[in-house]
């Protein structure tokens, strides 16, 4: 199966990879969202446990798929090997930080008077899918840029790696998609219009992916720089949003061992595939 995913990317053209690569993450997105056609609530321990999964698997992904790949590719160049990974990572973590002051947004599981950001009057669900938008941007770049890397024949780029980030990736969107979908349902919303608002959030992805993919094409100095970018973005992400998430309620140990799961998975993904 694993070979003819890669068989399967191998035959479309670096952009599309990218493209279809982030569009399959989105409707992983989608799927979880789809669970409030089922369910109008959802056990609070597993919600916990599945975002603690979540940031699992994007702190594996930032140091096996995105930083260790940096700073491997930066071996032998003028500069220190640390220099690109350091310098990028400071950079998607800043990038990150602005837009978090910035874009009005509300965390899952945190009360309407503690939405960040600009002041506005915006109503809660909209604050709610843009917090999940803002942390899929560096998902949606980590993809296009692993895909990038291949497309341009770079050193420590391999199909494998790049397939193996977008599986991690997807994996962690569908509780993604639930998290979003069944607040907005306990807030009173139909079905569908939660739903909609879930996959909605992640449809940024595809964007930022194949962004990410043309920036390493046509620009592959800026590699180890944008990998790292990617690893700091999504490191700021799990700390500044999914780990307080997890910690709101009495299931800090549920939310722990999920991390750990999450954190194993992507690390067996990202080595085996690699």
């Amino acid at each position: 199966m694993i070979e003819f995913i890669k068989e399967y990317f191998l035959s479309l053209s670096s952009i599309l990879q990218a493209f279809s690569a982030t569009t399959f993450t989105w409707l992983i997105t989608a799927l979880g969202a789809s669970s409030v056609f089922f369910f109008k609530t959802m056990n609070r321990r597993l919600m916990d446990g599945l975002l603690g999964f979540t940031g699992g698997v994007m702190l594996a992904a930032s140091y096996w798929s995105l930083l260790a790949p940096a700073i491997e590719m930066s071996e032998g160049h003028a500069i220190a090997n640390w220099f690109p990974a350091a310098v990028g990572f400071l950079c998607g973590a800043i990038f990150l930080f602005s837009l978090d002051k910035l874009l009005p947004h509300l965390h899952i599981n945190f009360a309407d008077e503690e939405n960040e950001g600009i002041q506005t009057n915006w109503h809660s669900t909209t604050l709610l899918v843009l917090a999940i938008t803002l942390h899929n941007i560096p998902e949606g770049l980590a993809v296009g840029v692993a895909f990038g890397a291949v497309a341009a024949d770079l050193p420590h780029a391999s199909m494998g790696g790049a397939v193996a980030l977008a599986f991690g990736i997807a994996l962690q969107n569908f509780p993604e998609g639930i998290a979003v979908a069944m607040p907005l349902r306990r807030m009173g919303l139909s079905r569908f219009k939660s739903f909609w608002y879930g996959q909605l959030s992640a449809i940024v992805e595809p964007f930022a992916g194949v962004l990410g993919a043309l920036a390493v094409i046509y620009i592959q100095p800026i590699l180890p720089y944008a990998l790292a970018f990617a690893a700091g973005a999504m490191i700021y992400v799990v700390i500044e949003e999914v780990v307080p998430e997890t910690q709101r309620d009495k299931n800090t140990d549920i939310a722990t061992l999920g991390l750990i799961a999450g954190f194993l998975v992507m690390m067996m993904l990202d080595v085996g595939l690699s």
